[in-house]
């Protein structure tokens, strides 16, 4: 099986390995586009694209919010893609996954969407509606255009854990609890149990997520995991700024606020 341009940035990253979320269109298209070349600069590895969705699973208030938000300036899987070649031309650089639940992708074709993700320039795809097990159609089609397809692994698996672990690409999206998407003052000491014995059996980095929102939460992960995941903490500090971002005179100093964040974030 040959390393795809993810597991390449994963496998090269110190910790922590990190993999910032950003919602497409979220306030609007522009504004993802500059957000995404901020998280670069502030240390991004990879970077996780969500397409707005009007029945996110997995998604907690704020990000559901936020999908709204994207959703109203008429943001779609297909829309979203074309970002890609965009903040290419800026200058992004690092791997980017498209984030998307499995009903825009049946709708347009799973054969269709992995063509159109690597004519866009995108490295690879997340669905976390899509079960392993009914994965491998999906995975195969993938690895043929040289994208990788991100496995999660919850406290849930319970059995499942090694064979998703073992079979995982790029890196391994490790949910730290139960429930949905948001930020969250701590995990309870089993977390830490389970994400070891995830880290045991992973063949490719792996990343937490769901709830990453403190500097302090990623220093009692070195050690246990190779990285993290933050999403609502990132599109947290968006919504905050909104007005700011839809203002010329302010706009700047709100995106260079968005980057302090995550540098303390990550910051050792």
């Amino acid at each position: 099986m040959a390393i795809t341009k993810v597991e390449e940035a994963a496998s090269k990253a110190e910790y922590p390995l990190f993999i910032p979320f950003i919602m497409a269109a979220d306030p609007d298209s522009q504004t993802t586009i500059d957000i995404a070349l901020q998280l670069q600069e502030a240390g991004a590895h990879i970077l996780e694209l969500g397409i707005p969705y009007s029945d996110p699973l997995a998604d907690g208030p704020l990000l559901q919010r936020s999908a709204k938000r994207a959703l109203e300036q008429g943001m779609s899987l297909e829309k979203a893609m074309m970002l890609v070649p965009e903040m290419r031309k800026r200058g992004l650089t690092i791997p980017v996954i498209i984030f998307t639940y499995y009903n825009p992708v049946m709708r347009m074709g799973q054969e269709s969407f992995l063509d159109k993700v690597k004519e866009q320039g995108a490295d690879g795809v997340l669905i976390p509606d899509l079960p392993f097990e009914e994965s491998r159609e999906l995975n195969n089609a993938a690895q043929t255009r040289g994208l990788a397809n991100i496995s999660l692994v919850a406290p849930t698996s319970s059995s499942r854990i090694k064979k998703i672990a073992e079979s995982a690409e790029g890196f391994l999206y490790c949910v730290s609890s139960l429930g949905v998407t948001g930020t969250r003052d701590s995990f309870p000491p089993e977390a830490y149990t389970f994400i070891e014995n995830v880290k045991e059996n992973s063949r490719v980095p792996v990343a937490v997520g769901f709830g990453i929102s403190k500097q302090e939460q990623v220093e009692r992960l070195r050690g246990v995991c190779d990285g993290v995941i933050v999403g609502s903490a990132i599109m947290k500090t968006v919504e905050d700024n909104i007005s700011r971002l839809s203002d010329q005179e302010t706009r700047q100093n709100a995106l260079n606020d968005i980057k302090s964040f995550v540098s303390s974030l990550i910051s050792s």
